[in-house]
C-alpha cells in the first residue's frame, strides 16, 4: 500500500521547504507553527522539515535583547531593525514570552507599536506563545531561529520580556546578548551588575537625547566601571558599552560596528564557532528534558496520585524529595 503523504494545514513538508527556502513569509509562518505544535504528527513534520532545511541555516547573526521596564525595547528594536534593512539586511525579530498565551505578551503589543518594521518587506516579526513553559518556548525559538535563517533572514533579534531565567534562556541560544539600559544608573547597577548584566556581551544605554544625553553618557561610564570589574580579563571579547536615542534613531550604526566587532573578534579566536557548537548540545539535551517531563506527566498512575501528593506536600506530610521519589518509582513500575 503507498503510504498517503501526511500533510498540514493542506500543505506537505515538501511545500513548506519549498515555500521556506523561497522567503514565502506566509509558508514561513506555518512552519513555524507546525513547529510550535504539540501534537506527535506535527512534530514530526517538523523534525523533517528542519532536517532538510538543516543546511540552509547558521548563516545569520543571533542577537538576544532584552532590558528593563520603560528601556523603550520597542522603539529601539524598530529603529535597528530599520537601520539593519537600509544596509540589505534582512531581519527576524522573535520573542521568548512567557506571557504571550494568556495576555498576548510584550510583543504581540510590539508588534503594533513596530509598525514601520512590521510592514517592512526585508523585516518579520513573530511572536512566540509559551503555555506557561519556558522549556516549551526556548524549544520554539529555537526552531524558528533556524527556519528564519533558511528563508534567508542573516540577522535574528531574539526579545525576551519578563526577568531572571529568561535572560539566562535567550543568552544561551544567540551568538551576542544585549542589555538595554535606562540613562539612571544610580542604585539600579547595583541591583542588576551581579544579575542580568553578568550576560552582556554588549549594554546600550538609550533615550541619550534631550535632557537626559548626560545622563545617559554618565551612566554609560558607570557600566563600564562595572563591566571591567566583572570581566573575564583573559576573554577574547570584553563587554562594550554605547548610547542611542532610540526615538531619534541615532547610534543604530555604532551598535551595529560593535556587533560586528564582536563577531570578529570571537571568530578569529573559534569562540563564536565553539559557542554555537555547545549550544548544540545543549539543546539537545533540553529537548530530552522537556520529552521526559512530558512523558512523565502524560503517565496515567503520576496524574492518578499527582493530586495526592500534592496536598500531602502542602500539608506538610510528605518533603519534596519524598515526594518526587513516590512519583518516580509510579512512573518506573510501569
Amino acid at each position: 500500500m503507498i503510504e498517503q503523504k501526511r500533510l498540514y494545514r493542506g500543505l506537505s513538508v515538501e511545500d513548506l521547504i519549498t515555500g521556506v527556502k523561497n522567503g514565502d513569509i506566509s509558508l514561513l509562518s506555518r512552519a513555524i507553527t507546525l513547529s510550535e505544535s504539540v501534537k506527535k504528527e506535527h512534530q514530526k513534520m517538523a523534525d523533517d522539515l528542519l532536517m532538510a532545511l538543516l543546511p540552509d541555516t547558521g548563516k545569520s547573526i543571533r542577537l538576544g535583547i532584552t532590558g528593563v521596564p520603560g528601556v523603550g525595547k520597542s522603539t529601539f528594536i524598530e529603529a535597528f531593525g530599520d537601520y539593519l534593512t537600509t544596509q540589505g539586511h534582512r531581519v527576524a525579530v522573535l520573542a521568548v514570552d512567557p506571557s504571550s498565551s494568556k495576555s498576548g505578551g510584550s510583543i504581540l503589543g510590539d508588534k503594533t507599536r513596530m509598525e514601520q518594521l512590521s510592514q517592512n518587506p526585508n523585516a518579520y516579526i513573530r511572536p512566540s506563545p509559551t503555555g506557561g513553559k519556558l522549556g516549551g518556548v526556548a524549544r520554539m525559538t529555537r526552531e524558528s531561529v533556524l527556519l528564519c535563517e533558511a528563508a534567508g533572514f542573516d540577522v535574528i533579534l531574539i526579545e525576551t520580556v519578563g526577568a531572571g531565567q529568561n535572560e539566562i534562556t535567550v543568552a544561551d541560544m544567540v551568538d551576542l546578548f544585549m542589555v538595554l539600559m535606562l540613562p539612571n544608573a544610580g542604585d539600579e547597577l547595583q541591583g542588576i551588575k551581579k544579575g542580568v548584566l553578568e550576560l552582556a556581551d554588549l549594554v546600550v544605554v538609550n533615550k541619550a537625547d534631550g535632557d537626559f544625553e548626560k545622563t545617559a553618557r554618565r551612566a554609560a561610564r558607570d557600566y563600564k566601571s562595572a563591566l571591567h570589574i566583572m570581566a573575564d580579563h583573559d576573554a577574547v571579547w570584553q563587554p562594550k558599552v554605547t548610547t542611542v536615542s532610540a526615538l531619534h534613531k541615532k547610534g543604530m550604526d555604532d551598535v551595529w560596528s560593535l556587533v560586528l566587532d564582536y563577531k570578529e573578534k570571537t571568530q578569529a579566536g573559534d569562540v563564536f564557532e565553539q559557542k554555537r557548537k555547545n549550544q548544540q548540545v545543549h539543546w539537545m539535551w533540553s529537548h530530552i528534558s522537556d520529552a521526559l517531563q512530558a512523558d512523565f506527566m502524560a503517565d496515567k498512575s503520576v496524574k492518578d496520585a499527582l493530586p495526592d501528593v500534592e496536598a500531602k506536600l502542602m500539608s506538610s506530610d510528605l518533603t519534596a524529595a519524598v515526594a518526587a521519589s513516590n512519583l518516580l518509582k509510579l512512573y518506573y513500575a510501569r
